[in-house]
């Protein structure tokens, strides 16, 4: 893999296949990182531990999200600097993304620990596992700053082109969470509380690694307390970016744990089948949400280089490919949906709901790599505002209306799993009905 991608010279394929495999890859360890509890959980602990740790994903997903979305910022301000050449502008640029994202996730790593137990009242836990999900939740929601610092570190150093070291840390780190979550969990057995140890120390040791690689390629200190006093501008353009696109994560993230009441409705099978097709529904979109970020990257550098040809191309490229995996993998998922599921758990109810979920969601799959590719390209062109608000109009508008409706008049287990193709794909077409129409004004006529 290449240790740096510029997206303004060289063929477009190339680089975008280049630039994007080894995110998938740390999209993949990622993934493992959100996986693996459920995993050693769901076959040492139980199905109680498995729904503990099913709820806890909904609930900490939704700050996890919104600081995903925040590091969306950091990558587009660095990679148009970067794409503008002024070497130190971009030092100072770098500077401040950093220490900015360092400060916002200390205090929300804060208040996500303390709003724990909201948060699980919120998703209507259940009492048979309530003790051990808010035994996870605060120990994770606790260390949420180290995974705040790696992924906004991975979005800097993605938009200076370098995306093969944010994919080596992360997979150290996955190599450390998997061992400590055999370890915590089994030999010493400490249920659900050393799964989320694991989790943390991991994503510890990659926030250290990510601080000392941007430090070594910037050669200074990329903590710096008064770089961010002085760089209003840089924090500016990081929130009008990040900010919509955090709190579209997040507002997406919020409405998924009324999902999470709905199905607590129903039995602890019930919830950890469902578990068991989101974790995989996640596996399948990784090459989708990786192609997006590549987007933006690609779109960022052209932009403040002035080849806004290349930026439509990449964007054109990048959709063919992204959707052609996703439905690959979504095939293979499919077929073999039962093996799949048991994985997880091996209860039969478990697998029955698990299987039945994903008949339903993971046909329709194939919308997120058209959505994720299209958001990363707006966002790259500068238009934030209108695609979070047509996000949150087909992921919690038109989701909830159907889950409130379809529950009302017959309530359904099944009424679950369509919920959630539901809301892709009325937020794909969204998305393109806004694409075609602003489409000829994205980029400078000379485009």
């Amino acid at each position: 893999m290449r240790s740096r991608i510029d997206f303004t010279r060289g063929s477009i394929i190339k680089s975008v296949i280049w630039f994007s495999l080894p995110i998938v890859l740390g999209e993949l360890f990622q993934s493992l990182y959100n996986s693996v509890d459920a995993l050693v959980v769901g076959n040492f602990v139980g199905k109680t531990g498995l729904a503990a740790v099913t709820v806890c994903g909904s609930v900490s997903n939704l700050v996890v999200m919104f600081f995903n979305g925040m590091s969306v910022g950091s990558n587009v301000v660095v990679a148009r600097a970067f794409g503008r050449g002024d070497a130190e502008e971009l030092d100072r640029t770098v500077r401040v993304s950093f220490t900015f994202g360092v400060l916002l996730g200390l205090a929300l790593s804060l208040a996500g620990a303390l709003a724990a137990p909201l948060m699980l009242d919120l998703a209507g836990t259940r009492p048979e596992f309530y003790g051990e999900a808010l035994t996870y939740l605060r120990i994770f929601l606790g260390g949420l700053v180290f995974t705040v610092i790696y992924n906004n570190s991975a979005g800097i150093l993605r938009a200076l082109g370098d995306t093969r070291t944010p994919f080596l840390i992360l997979a150290a780190g996955t190599v450390v969470n998997i061992g400590l979550d055999v370890l915590l969990v089994w030999p010493i057995p400490l249920g659900v509380a050393g799964a989320a140890i694991a989790t943390v120390a991991a994503q510890g040791l990659c926030s250290l690694l990510s601080y000392r690689a941007i430090t070594a390629r910037q050669k200074r200190s990329c903590f710096d307390l008064a770089a961010v006093r002085r760089g209003g501008d840089v924090v500016g353009g990081v929130m009008e970016v990040g900010m919509t696109a955090g709190l579209q994560s997040a507002l997406i993230g919020f409405s998924n744990i009324f999902v999470m009441r709905y199905m607590n409705r129903f039995s602890t099978e019930t919830v950890a089948g469902i578990g068991i097709s989101q974790r995989l529904e996640r596996f399948i979109v990784l090459p989708a949400k990786s192609f997006g970020i590549t987007m933006s990257t690609c779109t960022g550098q052209n932009l403040g280089a002035g080849e806004y040809r290349r930026a439509r191309d990449g964007k054109n490229k990048c959709l063919i490919v992204a959707a052609s995996v996703t439905l690959a993998i979504s095939a293979a998922v499919f077929f073999l949906r039962e093996e799949s599921a048991a994985l997880f758990n091996r209860d039969p109810e478990v697998i029955r709901v698990a299987v039945g979920a994903i008949l339903y969601m993971v046909p329709f799959l194939w919308c997120m790599a058209v959505r994720e590719v299209l958001l990363g390209y707006l966002r790259g062109c500068g238009r934030n505002r209108m695609p979070m608000l047509l996000s949150l109009i087909g992921m919690i508008g038109v989701r909830q209306a159907f889950l409130a409706l379809s529950m009302h008049l017959a309530p359904s287990v099944r009424n679950l799993y369509v919920c959630y193709p539901v809301g892709w794909v009325s937020t794909t077409l969204l998305l393109i009905g806004y694409y075609l129409i602003v489409r000829k004004n994205l980029l400078p006529k000379e485009a």
